[in-house]
């Protein structure tokens, strides 16, 4: 299902109550779930702009002779939002590759202990990919970075894909404390 709630692997209303779980998890799953859902409408926004751009330099190079000035580096930065918008609610849905042929075989609590590891060491990449895109769009606004020909500022695309990585990072941490949940459980 696009665009509506995620069916992937985060809990369901009715596991939260079960598992004891403290209501501010909860209640912090359902703000990521709607944050991603906008940040979707973002990236379809982004991917919709690059189609009529593309369109619309295409039929005017091809027809009158006129390309659409900079269609190229808005392609470029639409691309980038896109994708980064796009990603937490994708993780949500569980659309993500996973490879599964060894870990399925392992028992109950060898599992939990396998995904305790993997989501935390997603949690640890997406927040130093966060660090690293603040820096990055740090160095682009200082050093006033623009394209090539639409002279586009940079910065501001390095600071919102920092922006999108922030519900992954929340994925992770939810995902890493229901493994952990999983682990004492049983």
């Amino acid at each position: 299902m696009l665009l509506g709630k995620p069916e992937g692997r985060c809990l369901k209303d009715n596991e939260w109550r079960n598992k004891r779980v403290p209501v501010v998890l909860h209640k912090i799953e359902e703000f990521n779930r709607s944050l991603s859902a906008w940040f979707e409408w973002v990236g379809l926004a982004a991917l919709l702009i690059m189609m009529f751009i593309t369109c619309i330099d295409v039929i005017g190079a091809k027809l009158f002779l006129k390309p659409v000035f900079g269609s190229i580096d808005i392609v470029m930065l639409s691309q980038l939002v896109a994708i980064s918008f796009g990603l937490a609610f994708s993780l949500l849905l569980g659309r993500h590759v996973q490879v599964e042929f060894f870990v399925p075989r392992l028992p109950r609590r060898a599992q939990a202990v396998t995904d305790s590891i993997v989501f935390l060491l997603g949690l640890i990449l997406f927040i130093l990919v966060i660090w690293r895109l603040c820096a990055y769009g740090y160095s682009l606004q200082t050093g006033e970075e623009v394209t090539a020909t639409a002279r586009i500022p940079l910065a501001p695309f390095a600071y919102g894909i920092a922006l999108a990585c922030i519900p992954v990072c929340m994925v992770f941490f939810l995902e890493f404390i229901n493994s952990l949940i999983r682990l004492v459980e049983k």
